[in-house]
């Protein structure tokens, strides 16, 4: 019999505790709360990434993602490694922007595996940030661990990065893959955060249906993420594959109501398909099927292990990051 949720997440936080973890990617709006998260826990953390990462109570060191360097050094005898590496997907999907975003992801995840091969301590534990948007955009079914993959860009290099991750990762190395929704949570002044686009928008008024408005939102509040990498980490019983998404999932319609109402605003302009596919390619610069199309996911694996999700709702999710 397993042991509740609730006494492997305190073992998993005592067992980072004075370890060094390394984040590799992790300059971005996700390495940096993650970043935060471990600190607080008493965690000693080294954030590898191209850019340099706003300022905190973690080391830094610099790599290209492709090649290896000095950057390995840190990997000796660390107790683990969260590796976020790839291509921010808020952009327009040109050519050059697609290759980016797949070749990111994947020759980052082999260039960390070469790298843990040269080492005498290699970390005992890899824990893979993967993508839910590798389900593609299923109307109406609600995606879990079992369910097939989808077709499209998205599908094919969440499939890839995975694929990457198996071939590259250790046999001697514990193995997490969280299928990451999108994840509601504070900028902090790292950038890449959906949330500083979309909070203006629905203050503006301009938070109404995109589209139909019944595409799936799935989403997760940070605090739950960063608790699901600390588990990761930390829980020896944690293996496998696991959907990373609040049990709740929503439409696209329902999310923004909720966000409109947290921010104030009674009104929100709907959006045809024809206008966002305009406005984002011209005026935000990013993909408009982003916002046209989604998925609802939901961990079968984490309901049978227990984990409890502190934020369930969207009110509450809003209310704590807004604050």
């Amino acid at each position: 019999m397993s042991l509740p949720a609730e006494l492997h997440e305190e073992s998993a936080v005592a067992a980072v505790c004075g370890r060094r973890i390394v984040i590799t990617g992790g300059s971005g709006f996700l390495g940096v709360s993650l970043a935060t998260h471990l600190t607080s826990l008493g965690a000693e953390v080294v954030i590898v990434s191209r850019s340099r990462p706003v300022a905190g109570a973690w080391q830094y060191c610099s790599w290209d993602g492709r090649t290896l360097g000095d950057w390995q050094r840190v990997l000796e005898g660390a107790f683990g490694v969260v590796n976020l590496a790839g291509r921010s997907v808020d952009c327009v999907k040109t050519p050059d922007h697609q290759d980016e975003i797949l070749r990111s992801r994947v020759e980052s995840t082999r260039v960390l595996g070469r790298a843990m091969r040269q080492l005498q301590s290699p970390p005992a534990v890899w824990v893979q940030m993967s993508t839910a948007h590798i389900y593609g955009d299923p109307p109406t079914a609600v995606c879990d661990e079992d369910s097939a993959t989808g077709c499209g860009l998205a599908p094919l290099v969440g499939r890839a990065w995975e694929e990457a991750y198996r071939e590259s990762v250790l046999p001697t190395q514990r193995q997490v893959v969280l299928r990451t929704s999108f994840v509601v949570g504070r900028d902090r002044g790292a950038g890449g955060s959906a949330m500083k686009r979309l909070v203006p928008l629905a203050r503006w008024g301009f938070g109404g249906r995109v589209g139909s408005g019944r595409q799936g939102f799935s989403w997760i509040h940070e605090t739950d993420m960063n608790r699901l990498f600390t588990l990761g980490l930390g829980d020896p019983s944690m293996q496998g594959t696991y959907v990373a998404s609040a049990p709740n999932p929503v439409t696209q319609s329902e999310f923004m109501r909720e966000l409109r109402r947290a921010v104030g605003m009674p009104i929100g302009l709907p959006a045809s398909e024809w206008m966002v596919r305009l406005g984002a390619r011209w005026l935000l610069k990013t993909d408009p099927e982003l916002a046209l199309y989604g998925r609802f996911v939901r961990s079968r694996r984490l309901a049978e292990a227990g984990f409890q999700f502190r934020y369930q709702d969207l009110q509450q999710t809003f209310r704590d990051v807004l604050s």
